[in-house]
């Protein structure tokens, strides 16, 4: 607010001009804090009004401080709404629009940095479109999901509002296993290996043992196959056909803060 008052007195009263001077401010101290880390933020989930799309944004900050401020939240939601409402899927896209008149998404983080005296930035923004989308949002603002199903409806979206809790808690990897890439699987397998032969297997036996291991880290690691929170008895993949016969989940993105 201070800042906003020396910039209308600089300019004499005129606001086009103050707001001029905020942003050559906020590039300066963008300049200056370019390296800085920013590790703090808000980040949101949201699907429109039919669940057929859904986004999860990250604008980042420095400090805890300013993340929980109210404005600094508020222009996270309307970064989150232009890009839902504009079918934005890329954070390139995002900056290049007009946040308000005259002013890109870019210049205003730009000018906030100035107001704020902090790095901002647009640190993720993925988009899923399908029959239905869920989001959740963790409390706090640090951790959202969105997950896209291949049914729509009130019994397969509760259910996959689960899911996209099981997503934020469970922070799987990948969908399923062909989501998983040859080097993480090589990797897995080599540990695997190396494992059995501490433990006295020989190096033929060893493979194939490593390879049977590999199914333990795609139950463990992949969204459908991980054993479902709310009943260990089950698999994801498993709850959602019985929330609903064929029901699956088909994608999910997951954005977290650090």
């Amino acid at each position: 607010m201070m800042d906003c008052k020396k910039a209308l007195v600089e300019a004499e009263g005129d606001m086009e001009k103050a707001v001029e001077v905020l942003r050559k401010k906020g590039q300066k101290v963008a300049a200056k804090r370019e390296d800085r880390e920013a590790s703090e933020g808000a980040v949101l989930a949201k699907t429109n009004s039919d669940n057929t799309s859904g986004v999860v944004l990250a604008l980042n900050c420095e400090t805890d401080f300013v993340a929980k401020n109210a404005d600094f939240v508020g222009m996270a939601t309307k970064l989150v709404d232009m890009a839902l409402d504009n079918g934005v899927d890329t954070v390139d896209t995002l900056l290049a629009m007009d946040f308000e008149a005259g002013m890109t998404v870019a210049e205003k983080i730009i000018e906030q940095t100035g107001v704020i005296g902090e790095k901002i930035e647009i640190g993720a923004l993925e988009a899923l479109k399908g029959a239905a989308v869920v989001e959740y949002n963790h409390p706090g603002n640090s951790l959202a999901t969105i997950v896209e199903l291949n049914k729509g409806g009130e019994a397969a979206l509760d259910a996959g509002r689960q899911v996209a809790m099981q997503a934020a808690a469970m922070n799987p990897i990948a969908l399923n296993e062909e989501g998983v890439s040859e080097e993480i699987k090589a990797k897995e397998v080599e540990i695997g290996k190396e494992l059995a032969i501490k433990e006295g297997k020989p190096a033929d036996m060893a493979e194939k043992i490593a390879t049977g291991r590999l199914g333990k880290f795609f139950k463990e690691n992949t969204l459908l196959k991980q054993a479902f929170v709310r009943d260990n008895k089950l698999s994801v993949e498993q709850f959602m056909n019985q929330a609903e016969a064929g029901l699956t989940a088909t994608n999910f993105k997951r954005v977290s803060l650090g």
